[in-house]
């Protein structure tokens, strides 16, 4: 999961790779997906999976699941 911070709010993208690195440098390069565009993300969590199809049952999950995301996202602000 991806954070951009906001004047108005903080925004989180969740999605899955084999390539954590180069998928963080394209969408801070507004090459990756629609979503992210324009904007500057920071990784904030992440979770390492055995196969593609765990992976994306995964973060299917994790994309529906607000109360998670929210939780996860309030985690990382309260620590900085």
């Amino acid at each position: 999961m991806i954070l951009s911070k906001s004047i108005k709010k903080n925004i989180t993208y969740v999605g899955y790779t084999s390539n954590l690195k180069n998928r963080l440098l394209l969408h801070n390069s507004s090459k990756g997906a629609k979503f992210t565009k324009g904007k500057k993300w920071i990784l904030i969590y992440k979770k390492k999976y055995n196969s593609k199809s765990l992976a994306m049952k995964n973060e299917y999950i994790l994309k529906k699941n607000r109360k998670k995301r929210n939780l996860i996202k309030s985690n990382y602000i309260k620590e900085i």
